[in-house]
């Protein structure tokens, strides 16, 4: 039998019952955003890693309402989860130099989602070669990189992303560009 030791899913394994609410209502509400690896706050929606990530950099888009579909969304919180989702693309292109980025949602236990009750937008880098004989045959996932070392790179990108907004003269966004189309 071979063994692969993972002690920091000890805090996982000992912990994983004990939460009572809403694992992302928990998370937004929590002022400890390097702690629950939340990157960025947006103003209807927030970023965080996932846990149990498919490759470095695989992070998700929260609404702060917990809501359960789509259709109970509101426009600003929908356009926003897709801004941000955009701007994450743009900061896994950067960092991690991918060959492809998935994109999508599980709305619904039966759909697989894993928090049900609680919308995310999953976003991850992918590449060719990142489905290797651990995850098919071992059913084991190796990531290269831990998610505290994650979290700084996205989180500075994210404010450099925000000064860079910031420092725009008014009129040359592209929200303006989208909002003088026909």
């Amino acid at each position: 039998m071979d063994y692969l030791w993972t002690p920091w899913r000890f805090a996982y394994i000992t912990q994983a019952n004990q939460t009572t609410g809403c694992v992302f209502c928990d998370k937004a509400a929590s002022p400890e955003d390097e702690a629950n690896y939340v990157v960025y706050r947006g103003r209807k929606n927030f970023l965080l890693l996932n846990l149990f990530p498919y490759t470095a950099g695989h992070v998700m888009i929260v609404p702060y309402r917990h809501i359960a579909t789509l259709t109970e969304g509101c426009r600003d919180e929908l356009a926003e989860m897709i801004d941000l989702t955009q701007r994450t693309e743009a900061a896994l292109r950067k960092i991690y130099h991918p060959e492809g980025i998935n994109v999508g949602m599980n709305i619904g236990k039966a759909a697989g989602a894993g928090v049900a009750g609680h919308i995310h937008m999953h976003v991850l880098p992918r590449w060719e070669a990142d489905a290797n004989f651990m995850s098919v045959i071992g059913e084991t996932r190796v990531l290269p990189e831990e998610l505290p070392v994650t979290w700084a790179k996205l989180r500075k990108e994210f404010q450099m992303q925000d000064a860079i907004r910031e420092a725009e003269p008014a009129g040359t966004t592209e929200e303006a560009d989208r909002t003088a189309q026909p």
